[in-house]
């Protein structure tokens, strides 16, 4: 698979988002299941794995500590901090410091390549955040810094602290928040972008068609987008986009994928999934060559003017710190 700098890490260009082994979306796998999808992306050519210690309360990094502990060398880790429980940001310098040393634990590694504040907390300057990630890079434990849902203003704040090798944020043809000014402030700083949810949760992959088949724990039942009105005026923009999906002789899920391939180099997406037909569907998009065209009639098609509803709900909103430059 090709190769994407993130910080001091030469990484596949498509990562592993690994939340959904564990959290947000119903029941998740059997653990053996999961197991068998965490090995075979590294089969794959996957070298950047992505959890944190929200993700099922610790579980998520249990399994990655547990199946990939003997494979450690082969890939990049990524986990997150600062997020105790949902909605329930943390940033006070002696609690990520001691996060740090609970998810080493479970993940069961003496380092942690990329560790990411996984919301700023807004009670804590961003600058005291960071520097307490930056005594833990002083201390070995982990190898370089990132952030997780911020804004271009907060992240240079944060850089002049000490070096940010990654912001991670939804970005997808659906959710464009990050052109606004993000992914010119990653640029400006030498930041590689990761996107999470590139498939709008599983939204552009097309198979999800009716949103009462969803289990009732499943997140995305609280998201606009997925109700009522709004989740039937977006369905009618899989037409068009199932076309040029054709046109280009990949899936849906491929298309999406290969869009925000072809839309920065400094951009790096990281799909979940809890299938393995899935896991080497997107991991082949990495080989996909788009026609000419095909990435601004993806955007004519799907963008801020035509997808229908806000990507969370007001409450969710107001926590997060990347809705405006």
């Amino acid at each position: 698979m090709h190769a994407r700098k993130i910080g001091p890490f030469d990484v596949s260009c498509i990562g592993l988002g690994c939340m959904g082994l564990s959290h947000a979306y119903g029941a998740p796998p059997e653990p053996k299941t999961a197991a068998e999808i965490l090995l075979k992306a590294l089969d794959l050519g996957c070298t950047f794995f992505d959890t944190a210690s929200l993700y099922g309360l610790g579980a998520n990094e249990s399994l990655l500590g547990e199946t990939l502990k003997h494979r450690r060398r082969e890939f990049v880790l990524a986990s997150k901090c600062g997020m105790l429980r949902p909605r329930e940001p943390d940033g006070r310098p002696e609690v990520l410091k001691r996060t740090c040393e609970e998810s080493l634990r479970r993940l069961q590694t003496e380092v942690i390549d990329l560790y990411y504040l996984h919301r700023w907390d807004k009670r804590v300057p961003i600058e005291d955040s960071v520097g307490a990630l930056a005594e833990l890079v002083r201390e070995g434990k982990i190898r370089a810094i990132g952030l997780s849902e911020v804004s271009a203003a907060t992240l240079r704040r944060a850089h002049a602290v000490h070096p940010i090798a990654a912001v991670q944020s939804e970005y997808s043809l659906w959710t464009r928040n990050p052109e606004i000014a993000v992914l010119e402030a990653c640029r400006e700083t030498g930041s590689a972008f990761v996107a999470f949810s590139p498939l709008a949760r599983g939204f552009l992959a097309g198979g999800l068609r009716d949103v009462s088949t969803l289990p009732p724990r499943d997140i995305r039942l609280a998201m606009p987008r997925f109700q009522g009105d709004h989740f039937a005026r977006n369905l009618k923009l899989l037409d068009g986009f199932s076309v040029i999906a054709r046109e280009n002789d990949c899936s849906m899920g491929q298309l999406a994928l290969a869009w925000l391939l072809a839309k920065a180099p400094h951009t790096v997406p990281i799909p979940g999934t809890t299938r393995l037909g899935h896991l080497a569907e997107n991991m082949a998009a990495s080989d996909i060559r788009l026609v000419p065209g095909a990435v601004q009639r993806m955007e004519t098609l799907i963008n801020a003017g035509t997808v229908s509803g806000p990507r969370y709900n007001a409450a969710t909103l107001a926590e997060i710190d990347t809705e405006g430059p």
